[in-house]
């Protein structure tokens, strides 16, 4: 997400007379300034995609009954047992554009796949919509399963990403884990937090994407981070999203981070809330442990007094 996002939502403050043209002209103009579907990367993001697998996902929409193809990324473990991480990435820029934000949560110990919903990248080219992104979402989760059948999966959202993944975690009970960053409640609560959001718009946007609504459904562990510096999502919304969310759960805010590297400077509290919340530890990090484990016993035996003296 970026100020153009921001600057495209504000541009809701004038979309009253595309009401008296036809709602389907709202509608349509509305899914272009939220998801600003793009084929192109953020700079460096080709770059930093290079070594990861291409994943081809294809199924028939329910809604359209047309054949749908995503592309997506997948950035395996050297483990064949290591957790699952479905990657959500928010508007305007294609998957790439989060290799590096994927590879970090590779290094925390996840096999991560990375999608492009419909409009993005090397997707089916349409202008997508909120329900579109729901079941691109859901049809890449239930093929990361067929994949890679018997091991925890998780879901992760970045900003639009965020909302998607609160949504297809209320609609299935196999995650183990959901975490959502730089995230909001709706887009209708976006608009509200800008300059000109008195304007009663709200019953105007077609394309709400409430997950506040929805995350109470969410029956496993939730994990909310936000930038301090998030300037494009005010971290009010992300604690918002948190307090409305059951237990358990956990609010992660990262002194500094923006929003878009929130990531990367909340590496280190990514790493002890991946953790404390949902009991995963990189395997380095497990062997690490094992080791000063071993030698502190070491060290205790050979410290304590032999049997018999």
């Amino acid at each position: 997400m970026s100020p153009r996002w921001i600057r495209s939502l504000l541009l809701l403050a004038v979309a009253v007379p595309l009401v008296l043209s036809g709602c389907g002209t709202l509608d349509e103009k509305q899914r272009e300034w939220v998801f600003q579907p793009s084929k192109q990367s953020w700079w460096g993001g080709a770059s930093a995609a290079e070594g990861m697998q291409d994943a081809w996902i294809e199924f028939v929409s329910r809604e359209s009954g047309e054949p749908v193809k995503l592309h997506g990324l997948w950035l395996p473990q050297a483990r064949a047992d290591a957790p699952l991480l479905l990657y959500l990435h928010g508007a305007r820029w294609d998957v790439r554009s989060s290799s590096q934000r994927m590879r970090r949560m590779h290094e925390l110990g996840f096999a991560v796949l990375g999608i492009d919903y419909r409009g993005f990248g090397q997707s089916t080219d349409t202008l997508p919509s909120e329900t579109m992104a729901y079941e691109d979402a859901r049809a890449a989760w239930d093929w990361l399963g067929r994949q890679h059948p018997g091991l925890p999966r998780y879901i992760f959202g970045h900003s639009l990403g965020g909302a998607i993944a609160v949504q297809l975690a209320s609609q299935v009970g196999d995650e183990s884990g959901v975490v959502v960053e730089g995230s909001f409640t709706s887009v209708p609560d976006v608009f509200s937090s800008f300059k000109w959001g008195w304007l009663p718009l709200g019953p105007l946007i077609t394309q709400r994407f409430d997950a506040e609504a929805r995350v109470d459904q969410v029956g496993s562990p939730l994990l909310v981070v936000h930038g301090s510096d998030d300037r494009l999502i005010p971290p009010a919304l992300g604690r918002k999203l948190y307090e409305r969310a059951k237990a358990p759960k956990r609010f992660v805010l990262v002194e500094g981070g923006s929003h878009h590297n929130t990531n990367a400077v909340g590496q280190a509290q990514y790493r002890e809330a991946v953790a404390d919340l949902f009991g995963l530890r990189p395997a380095a990090d497990g062997a690490r442990l094992a080791l000063a484990a071993t030698v502190a016993t070491s060290a205790a035996t050979s410290a304590a007094p032999s049997a018999g003296n």
